[in-house]
């Protein structure tokens, strides 16, 4: 469900968190929808419970999940529909902005890097 990397130089309790804000925006992640426990999570990647309860208990706070004593921590029910296509879009500026610069300093131009977009998307999809 999820794709933590330890080696991205991102914080993986900040990884979990906009992994999760996509997964809902784009409604792959419905209100009332259970995510995986703690203690699951941080079995299935190597890291610290801790990590991932951090990550949890701030999206508790922005008020994107809610928890329940006993049970699964879940999507929050009064979530509004899945955002529209520009807004999602919208959300991936920073990390466009950063392959830009990241292009141009390799010199590779947008046909190459497109094109390896395309292939990592389509490999993800197989």
């Amino acid at each position: 469900m999820f794709n933590l990397n330890p080696n991205t130089g991102v914080p993986i309790y900040r990884q979990l968190m906009e992994q999760v804000r996509r997964m809902v925006s784009s409604s792959q992640l419905k209100p009332g929808d259970a995510l995986p426990s703690v203690r699951e999570l941080a079995m299935t990647h190597a890291v610290n419970p801790m990590t991932i309860s951090k990550a949890y208990s701030m999206l508790e706070a922005e008020g994107l999940l809610e928890r329940q004593r006993g049970k699964a921590m879940t999507v929050a029910g009064n979530l509004p529909l899945q955002e529209s296509k520009p807004d999602r879009l919208e959300r991936l500026q920073p990390a466009i902005e950063n392959l830009a610069m990241a292009a141009r300093q390799l010199e590779l131009g947008s046909d190459d890097v497109l094109k390896a977009v395309r292939e990592h998307m389509e490999k993800q999809d197989a």
